[in-house]
């Protein structure tokens, strides 16, 4: 009787476990511009930002060499929405502060460490890209998420394509899976390690890493960083989820990469702009 019991006890906590991380079955029609790709982190801009991270000229680089793009957005003070990586303008600009608290004319006003390139509106950006380079747009983590979502999609309905959406907040991501389910939407984590040396407490370091939060946002594919890979990507990928990668630099191992993920993000090298995933 005790083994039955025990028995049934790890059946019911494995259900319970594949209940939490399993993502959903992405549609491979829909993730098939994505399929191989190699996606410019932040456009393809110059190491030491003589064009720089998300300026129009990165963008339009890396569009014309037939790379796709991994992009970011936020809002401005006056609800604009903005391709812009950090939370603050610090290291990017002269200037300090959030992003947030800057409005779109204080924004475009601020020069990317120094040269003439200004901080770009999302639709700008896509003018560039629509139609031209699959594009995988990351939406930045801010109390305001819902107007940050909703405005977001708004722009993305007017467009071509293609396109995806993921986010390091699992609220964003799950946003999207109530409000447009028909898109392609992923999770961004990394491994449990650099969740704890950015701040987050163990309890929420251990769920984005083990992704105990994919029964609320059902992402299609996830985006894994660094360190060791959750063995929620293995079981993912084996029921039909997608996998990306981010960022692989001249001097990653390259073959394995392929190997493990379907799509590829890229900085400070020009490798081929598909691969055979």
């Amino acid at each position: 009787m005790g083994w039955l019991i025990a028995g049934i006890a790890v059946l019911v906590l494995s259900a319970v476990y594949l209940f939490l991380i399993l993502p959903r079955r992405a549609d491979k029609a829909a993730f098939a511009p994505f399929q191989g790709l190699m996606a410019a982190h932040r456009g393809l801009y110059e190491k030491d930002q003589s064009v720089p991270e998300n300026s129009l000229e990165a963008f339009r680089r890396a569009a014309g060499n037939g790379y796709g793009v991994e992009l970011d957005v936020q809002l401005s003070k006056d609800g604009a929405v903005v391709v812009f990586h950090d939370d603050t303008v610090d290291r990017m600009t002269t200037e300090k502060g959030r992003v947030d608290s800057f409005t779109l004319a204080e924004l475009q006003a601020m020069p990317l460490k120094g040269t003439e390139h200004r901080i770009p509106l999302f639709t700008d950006v896509m003018a560039v890209l629509d139609g031209v380079s699959p594009t995988i747009v990351e939406l930045k983590s801010t109390p305001n998420y819902p107007e940050l979502c909703e405005k977001t999609l708004a722009i993305l309905r007017t467009l071509k394509g293609p396109y995806c959406v993921e986010s390091f907040d699992p609220r964003i991501v799950r946003w999207f899976y109530k409000n447009a389910p028909d898109l392609t939407r992923g999770q961004l984590t990394e491994a449990y390690p650099y969740w704890r040396k950015g701040g987050l407490p163990f309890r929420k370091a251990l769920m984005m890493h083990c992704l105990f939060i994919n029964f609320l946002t059902h992402p299609q594919f996830i985006a894994f960083g660094r360190g060791r890979r959750p063995l929620c990507m293995l079981l993912g990928r084996a029921i039909g989820a997608k996998t990306v990668f981010w960022t692989e630099h001249p001097d990653s191992d390259h073959d394995t990469l392929a190997k493990r993920y379907d799509c590829r993000i890229f900085e400070h090298y020009r490798p081929e702009t598909r691969y055979k995933a």
